[in-house]
């Protein structure tokens, strides 16, 4: 049956080879079921979004596993698919801010709207063939910005969330020396087991980061307020070392929680109001990105690629673009492609088998939510995932062409604009406003596809008539 659907000897592999890249992509890429719900829901900032985080737990589950399985039975490919890192914060920090100033009642389903409209556009595109000419219109060094700047943003959060950066009135920010503290113990300690994991190349390295710095702050919650009071006292040990933000769960499986806080709840009408215009591109720019660079990227390392052309590419982008759809419907932001499915090619997957298993265990990570609360509620256990995927990002930055001004500036300011605007849209528009300006002022403005500039226009009128109104 498996060999009949999949061609596992006509593609060189065995179906136990298909079941250790499988297992080798879940474990690399499953770190998303505990940072997804702990950004959504607004845990991870101190915040509350209005979105349920037990909700947005199954609705990663859910979505991921069906986009998979369209992945591995339609397609045939080695590649799962799961909200991407970068779109969920820009959900989060630009989309949900945006969609509450422009009054809307419950901002986080106009946001989902967004996402379902950027869906459908992303259909759109597929099919009058306007999606390789916008992919084409952005040069590749704002392209690479565009990863590298997403990634100075997620490592900066996870610096943010953990305690290592705080807040100082004079210089904005400060490093925090109050190193002993429990917090600040649990993230290095993370930090530097899952690099060192990491640079062994063990598979799912990320996610035993996770369940190692798990179980040190499960150990310290429990023993901590054993210890005598003279040193629970101390200045150092109570800046947090009773560990008041991290409760182990009573229990590790339990039931699948229920998706109906989030189900079929975007706002599709808020979602068309003109503050949400520009954010729609955005959504619809970033999953063009991650999209084919990831279908390339991984296409390459695995020997599928035919005279520069994917073999069944329109087949891996109509599961990409029914994901982004399924994700929007369940409550979730955008579903897209995961470079970590390299880690499972490497392994020897060829087949979309690989991609039907990561889909059950998706859903088998349904019955463990009460586990996932605990651990995305507890910022400094994913916080290390969070750096070490920033620090992944940011090797883009370093095939941005820096020795032409008129490429490296525009790509610079998107670089250093999204952390530092602490907006990956504002940060995007920066750089996008500068890109053409530059060009035509330094005679190069023919270099610019007409698209770009087009963009440009967009994104500035963004900057006057809704951002500001934003504050």
């Amino acid at each position: 049956m498996i060999e009949r659907i999949f061609h596992l000897a006509e593609n060189k592999t065995t179906l136990r080879t298909e079941c250790l890249a499988g297992l080798a992509t879940f474990l690399t890429m499953a770190y998303i079921i505990f940072v997804q719900p702990a950004v959504l829901s607004g845990v991870m900032f101190g915040i509350n979004t209005g979105m349920d985080f037990n909700a947005v737990t199954a609705a990663t589950c859910v979505s991921s596993a069906l986009a998979c399985l369209i992945m591995g039975f339609y397609a045939r490919y080695p590649i799962a698919l799961a909200p991407g890192m970068g779109e969920n914060f820009f959900f989060v920090l630009s989309a949900i801010p945006a969609a509450a100033a422009a009054g809307h009642p419950h901002p986080w389903q106009a946001a989902l709207g967004a996402v379902f409209i950027a869906g459908l556009l992303f259909f759109v595109l597929y099919a009058f063939g306007v999606r390789e000419r916008l992919f084409d219109a952005i040069s590749p060094s704002m392209k690479l910005s565009i990863a590298a700047g997403i990634g100075l943003f997620i490592a900066f959060i996870g610096f943010q969330n953990t305690g290592l950066i705080i807040k100082s009135p004079g210089t904005a920010v400060q490093l925090n020396t109050h190193f002993l503290s429990p917090d600040l113990l649990i993230f290095f300690f993370g930090l530097l087991l899952t690099a060192a994991l990491h640079v062994r190349k063990v598979p799912g390295a990320i996610l035993w980061g996770i369940a190692s710095t798990t179980v040190l702050a499960a150990a310290l919650r429990l023993f901590l307020p054993y210890l005598s009071p003279a040193i629970v006292q101390s200045r150092v040990v109570a800046e947090s070392m009773l560990m008041t933000r991290f409760e182990i769960a009573a229990k590790v499986v339990s039931a699948p929680p229920s998706m109906s806080p989030t189900l079929m709840k975007m706002d599709l009408h808020g979602a068309l109001s003109p503050a949400l215009w520009p954010l729609i591109v955005i959504f619809l720019f970033m999953a063009v990105f991650d999209t084919i660079g990831t279908l390339v990227g991984v296409g390459e390392q695995a020997g599928l690629i035919k005279d520069n052309k994917l073999p069944r590419a329109r087949q891996a982008m109509l599961a990409d673009q029914f994901g982004i759809l399924i994700g929007a419907v369940c409550g979730t932001s955008t579903i897209t492609c995961y470079i970590e499915s390299a880690v499972g090619v490497e392994a020897g997957g060829r087949t979309g088998f690989v991609a039907v298993l990561v889909a059950l265990f998706f859903l088998l990570a349904l019955f463990f939510s009460p586990l996932i609360a605990m651990v995305g509620s507890y910022p400094p256990i994913t916080a290390p995932a969070l750096v070490l995927v920033g620090a992944m990002m940011m090797q883009s930055a370093a095939k941005i062409e820096w020795s032409d001004f008129s490429e490296s500036v525009p790509a610079f300011l998107v670089l250093a604009g999204i952390p530092l605007a602490y907006s990956i849209a504002d940060g995007l528009a920066l750089g996008f406003i500068a890109y053409p300006v530059i060009k035509l002022f330094s005679g190069r403005g023919r270099e610019v596809n007409c698209l770009m500039y087009v963009l440009a226009v967009v994104l500035a009128l963004y900057f006057v008539f809704v951002r500001s109104q934003m504050g």
